[in-house]
Formats: structure tokens, C-alpha cells, sequence
């Protein structure tokens, strides 16, 4: 983190995901993955997920091979781990009030996703509440910009059980759930609008959701 231009994205992310290893295994925390299969072979993409606390970036992080990056609220992101996943995985942050600083950072990643096929986290939520018990909120239809602006796959991820681990007041072990779903290639949302994208992911995250509850 001193000197990141030393130590390759892979190398950094590798670390990343090795914190992430330890933390579940002194912990009990477990997440299992489904669909990995179904994530675009070349080039970069974003990944749209509900919100459901602190652990869903380590969640996904723990069952994405490829070097992922993630975008956050810059209220939140100089809290302890967060801060320093953030900081090894090149992640980047803005207020969620401010619209230039939103734009920017999205142009960047326009940027790197098509020059360089980088892979981000992005949380069409906003935010999330605590002990969430696997609610998904509306999705802000603005999130979707991004992809707009970097003309890239959008993959829908349906997280489920990730607030128990920090964001509840569950104790003990935990298993919680990634899946990656179908993912949504820009020829097929070119033409949509932002909240008609929005509605769309939505959607599937929480029928995926409701397919898992009922078992």
C-alpha cells in the first residue's frame, strides 16, 4: 500500500482475497458461490449487487478470481478494512450528493473498463440498512451511468445472508450466498433508459432472492 506502483492489480487483489480467507476462517464465515461460470471471458464489466453491509465486498472478492474493483460512498470509506481494501484494489469513492464527483469517477472507470477490461463493484442501492434481512431496496437509476458510459456487460449479483456477518446481531458462524447471474450485454440495454435498466436488475436480484429463500 506504501508503494502500489511496485505490486501488480493481480498481486494486490491476491492479498485482498487472502485477508479476506483469514478473516472467515477465524471467524467461522463461510460464502458459497453460484454462477461464476456465467462471467463475461474477456474484457472488464461491472457488477451490480443488492447492499447488505460491510461484507459484501469481501463476499464477492472471496468468490471472483479475476482482480475486481469496487466504488463507495466517500463517507464510508475511511473506516478500518475498508480503507485498505480500497486502497489495494484501486477502488474509488464519492458523495453520494455530489453529481460532478459521481460523473468524474464514472468517466474513469468508462476508461479503464474499455482500455484496460478492469472489473468494478458498483451498488445501485446507495447504502443499506442495518440487519437488512435480505430486503432489497430501490435501485437508483443514476448507478447505471456507468455502464452507459463504459458500454460494457452488466452482471446482476444476488447477495444473500451478507448482513448477518457484520450488520446483524447474529453471532457465530455464517454461510452466506454470491450469485452471479446472466449477464446483460450492452447491445441489449443500449437503447433502454437508466430506470428501465434499474427496474431489470432489480428484479432478477430479487426473484433469485426469493427463488433461494423458498428453497
Amino acid at each position: 500500500m506504501r508503494h502500489p506502483e511496485r505490486h501488480s492489480l493481480e498481486d494486490r487483489y491476491a492479498v485482498a482475497r487472502e485477508m479476506v480467507s483469514k478473516m472467515n476462517g477465524s471467524m467461522g464465515y463461510k460464502t458459497v458461490a453460484i454462477g461464476q461460470d456465467k462471467l463475461p471471458k474477456e474484457g472488464g464489466y461491472i457488477l451490480y449487487p443488492n447492499h447488505q453491509g460491510k461484507y459484501d465486498v469481501p463476499g464477492i472478492f472471496a468468490t471472483h478470481d479475476a482482480p475486481c474493483s469496487f466504488v463507495m460512498d466517500e463517507a464510508k470509506a475511511h473506516i478500518i478494512l475498508v480503507a485498505e481494501f480500497l486502497m489495494l484494489v484501486d477502488g474509488k469513492s464519492f458523495g453520494l450528493t455530489d453529481l460532478r464527483g459521481t460523473i468524474r469517477v464514472f468517466q474513469e472507470m468508462a476508461k479503464e473498463i474499455q482500455k484496460d477490461g478492469k472489473k468494478y463493484i458498483l451498488f445501485p442501492e446507495g447504502g443499506y440498512k442495518e440487519n437488512n434481512q435480505n430486503v432489497v431496496e430501490p435501485f437508483k437509476a443514476g448507478s447505471f451511468k456507468a455502464a452507459q458510459m463504459a458500454k460494457c456487460p452488466i452482471v446482476p449479483v444476488a447477495l444473500v445472508d451478507s448482513y448477518k456477518v457484520y450488520n446483524s446481531p447474529h453471532k457465530g458462524p455464517v454461510t452466506t450466498y454470491v450469485y452471479y447471474l446472466d449477464p446483460i450485454s450492452y447491445e441489449e440495454y443500449k437503447g433502454m433508459k437508466t430506470q428501465e435498466i434499474a427496474t431489470l436488475v432489480e428484479n432478477r436480484i430479487k426473484d433469485k432472492i426469493k427463488e433461494h429463500i423458498a428453497g
